[in-house]
């Protein structure tokens, strides 16, 4: 029998029909999945408006020398997976995932639609962000918000917060961090790194760096890094002439090489699949960077659908759904 914790599953109502499946709806930022698509993905960034053409064709550059990005891909891999992993432990039909984006398709309004033809009337919103900020993630709120009618007037919805904390989270981080650590010498210093966000940005909501800290913080613990091995920077400064956040990147290279280190380690934090932001701002700009300044430059693999990590997800969604149902 169900345990107090655990959602019914349609087995468990023998005397009438089975409980509509609730929905779980992982949603990211989106991407041009090429070069051709880019303009349009920028347009929607930019709330409709035309990019500049340099910024344009500099995305567009960026795009042809890394191929394509996968992120759509890789997030529809994993509410696949994470769909699998519900199902084996819940049985087929107590949960429905859907995935969508905010500034490229499926979108979020697609998949809501999707998930009201599946029967869906509660849902589980998560954004693949487990640092989370109102002010600088509005937007996916936003989006459910207008997209929720589809699940029908009664429907329950409901928006995970910050799940930077979840221990199966941060076990499946540390995880691939360990992997990365034990294929390079032992004194290999690590460089911990979130996208940079404008000053103005995070002066309105400066709790969201408090939450990069505590997740590099168990991170180091996990593995057991000592302090003087590792620093945290920013990356993907946006093409604006505000002030962003420091220090870049780039900005700690020398300084490594200059202590003697031959090699550097680097960590993001807060991206959970391979996209843009990975595999040109890092392993194209930071690499050459790294390599000018003398440096082997190594990064971790990313999360993407490791068992692990898609666990982590069912965690976020199953805590969510228990606690909107205890306070229902």
């Amino acid at each position: 029998m169900p345990t107090p914790d655990t959602p019914f599953s349609p087995g468990d109502h023998p005397g009438g029909p089975p409980d509509p499946p609730v929905g779980v709806l992982l949603m990211t930022y989106g991407s041009a999945a090429n070069a051709e698509e880019v303009p349009a993905y920028l347009r929607s960034v930019r709330g409709g408006r035309d990019a500049n053409p340099e910024l344009v064709a500099e995305f567009q550059r960026r795009y042809r020398l890394i191929g394509w990005s996968p992120l759509v891909r890789i997030t529809l891999e994993q509410g696949a997976e994470l769909q699998r992993l519900l199902d084996a432990g819940h049985g087929p039909g107590r949960y429905r995932v859907g995935v969508g984006m905010l500034h490229s398709e499926p979108t979020i309004d697609e998949a809501l639609a999707r998930l009201a033809v599946a029967g869906v009337r509660r849902l589980v919103g998560v954004v693949l962000s487990p640092q989370w900020s109102p002010v600088i993630m509005g937007g996916y709120r936003r989006a459910l918000d207008a997209a929720a009618w589809r699940l029908g007037p009664d429907a329950e919805v409901v928006l995970a917060g910050p799940w930077h904390r979840t221990p199966a989270f941060l076990d499946a981080l540390a995880e691939k961090v360990a992997e990365a650590l034990d294929r390079l010498d032992p004194d290999v210093p690590v460089l911990f790194c979130a996208h940079s966000l404008p000053k103005a940005v995070v002066d309105r909501d400066p709790g969201y760096l408090d939450q990069i800290a505590e997740t590099i913080d168990a991170l180091v613990e996990r593995t057991g890094l000592d302090r003087g091995r590792w620093q945290f920077a920013y990356q993907s400064a946006g093409h604006s002439p505000e002030e962003w956040l420091k220090p870049d990147l780039k900005d700690l290279l020398p300084g490594l090489r200059a202590q003697g280190h031959t090699a550097v380690l680097v960590v993001p934090v807060q991206f959970l699949a391979d996209h843009l932001e990975i595999l040109y701002d890092i392993d194209v700009a930071a690499r050459q960077e790294a390599e000018e300044a003398g440096l082997a430059f190594h990064r971790i693999e990313l999360m993407n659908t490791s068992p692990a990590f898609i666990r982590a997800l069912a965690d976020v969604a199953l805590n969510e759904e228990r606690s909107a149902r205890a306070t229902a």
